[in-house]
This record gives C-alpha cells, sequence and structure tokens, in this order.
C-alpha cells in the first residue's frame, strides 16, 4: 500500500490515536518495500513519548502545519485568538477549550459505529497516572503544567470525563432504540468504559 504522504526528516507529526505524545520530529527516515509496496520507516522524536520508530503504512499520522497544535486544542484557539477583546477573553475561558470531547468523538457526520470506537478510545485516559497524557493531548501543549496546575487540570478532566460518559450513554442509547445490535462493538470495549454503561443503566 502507497503511504499518502512521503515523509522527510525534519518534518513535524502528530500520531491522531496518540495524540498524548505531543508533537514529533521525524529524525531518521528509511525507504523499504512490503509487499511489493513502497513504505517508510521513520524515527519519531516525540515531545512527550521519546523515540519511536514507526511504520508511515501503520501509523495515523498527520503532518503538523502552522501553530503545530490540533485545531480544537487550547493552544490552537489561544494562538488564533491572541489580539484584541476577543483574545482576552479566549484567555480567561481555557475551561472551555480544554472540556470539550474531540470532534472526531461528535462528529455527526461520522458513522455511529465510527464515533462509538473514537468515544472508546478517549478511555484511556483515566485522569489518574494519565491526567497528564490527557492534558497533552486536549492542551496541544508539550507541557500542559507550564500553563495549568495540577488541580486546574483535575478540574477540566472531571468535566471532559462527565461530557465523554454521556455521550458514550447517548450514543449507546440511539444504538438500543434502533434496535442495533452493539455487543459485537463493545466486545473490546476498555473495562471503564463498561461500567459507565452498567451505571447508566442501573439509573435508567
Amino acid at each position: 500500500m502507497l503511504t499518502p504522504v512521503m515523509f522527510t526528516t525534519g518534518m513535524q507529526v502528530r500520531h491522531r490515536q496518540r495524540p498524548e505524545w505531543g508533537i514529533g520530529s521525524v529524525t531518521r527516515v528509511e525507504s523499504l518495500t512490503r509487499a511489493g509496496a513502497r513504505d517508510q520507516r521513520l524515527w519519531i522524536k516525540f515531545g512527550a513519548a521519546g523515540l519511536k520508530t514507526l511504520l508511515a503504512s501503520a501509523a495515523d499520522l498527520e503532518v503538523v502545519e502552522g501553530s503545530g497544535a490540533a485545531e480544537h486544542t487550547f493552544a490552537a484557539r489561544e494562538i488564533a485568538s491572541e489580539g484584541g477583546w476577543l483574545g482576552e477573553i479566549a484567555k480567561r475561558r481555557p475551561e472551555q477549550a480544554m472540556s470539550e470531547l474531540p470532534p472526531d468523538a461528535t462528529d455527526p457526520f461520522l458513522t455511529p459505529e465510527r464515533r462509538l470506537k473514537n468515544l472508546l478510545a478517549l478511555y484511556r485516559f483515566d485522569g489518574g497516572a494519565k491526567l497528564i497524557d490527557w492534558a497533552v493531548a486536549q492542551s496541544g501543549l508539550d507541557d500542559p503544567l507550564s500553563r495549568f496546575n495540577r488541580t486546574e487540570l483535575e478540574s477540566f478532566f472531571k468535566t471532559w470525563s462527565m461530557d465523554r460518559d454521556l455521550a458514550l450513554h447517548r450514543l449507546v442509547s440511539d444504538f438500543r432504540r434502533r434496535r442495533v445490535a452493539i455487543d459485537a462493538l463493545l466486545v473490546d470495549a476498555p473495562r471503564n468504559a463498561l461500567g459507565v454503561l452498567q451505571r447508566f443503566d442501573k439509573v435508567r
């Protein structure tokens, strides 16, 4: 399979499935052939995860342009609205950007199955040992503690995780209302996501 992007040394990238790794810089590229198709082995130094070796065809990488932060992150919003009174309002309300779910978990133009997969992937963040990983992914900052203190991050995560749980409950309820078999979709769901669904079922 041809890789959609041919990566070069020095390119700045982000791993879409692991945004908590932060921005990575391609330090070495090796061209190779796999199953008769061109591919690349990449050595990428990520801000929060160190050096990783990845296959371009297998890794879900996006090339970072401009500010380096995904458009929905706090860092991107802060950069985009630096001037004027709107910029001042944006800087005073970081909780909104830090508490919103990523677009691929709520986008109505994605299939419900894809949204469910993306929502379930968010359960890798537990708020304890992974709080900083979550904050890197959510803020677009390599060091979120340079902008927020831990108490603020814990508060943002609490709001974010409640929204994540509610979005999961609503999506699963919609599957059930439409009588779509969902057991196969939940077979690999993280244990904490299943726990959330069980709690909602008890409340009903």
